[in-house]
């Protein structure tokens, strides 16, 4: 069964409606049933988007694929000083 993938606004939707089961007494293992997660998705889940608004969320998703895109270019740049370097230091 492929892995179900969810937005960080699912998340933390998610997370939100599991506080509310939790401060009415709810067990961890039987909300996380309800909600259709397993334990360990929670606490993944609650570590990474604990206190996290949506716009917070949303902000953090933008700021991951800008860093991402700045990574390939530094890697693009690198390895196009690794070429020059080799080619300069050839044989003339």
């Amino acid at each position: 069964m492929p892995a179900k993938r969810h937005s960080s606004e699912q998340i933390i939707t998610m997370l939100r409606e599991a506080e509310v089961h939790l401060s009415q007494g709810m067990t961890i293992p039987l909300m996380c049933k309800k909600l259709g997660i397993h334990q360990q998705t929670y606490y993944k889940w609650r570590r990474e988007y604990g206190g996290l608004r949506m716009d917070q969320a949303k902000r953090l998703k933008e700021l991951e694929k800008e860093n991402s895109r700045l990574k390939k270019l530094l890697a693009e740049s690198e390895l196009d000083k690794a070429i020059l370097k080799e080619a300069a230091s050839g044989n003339f």
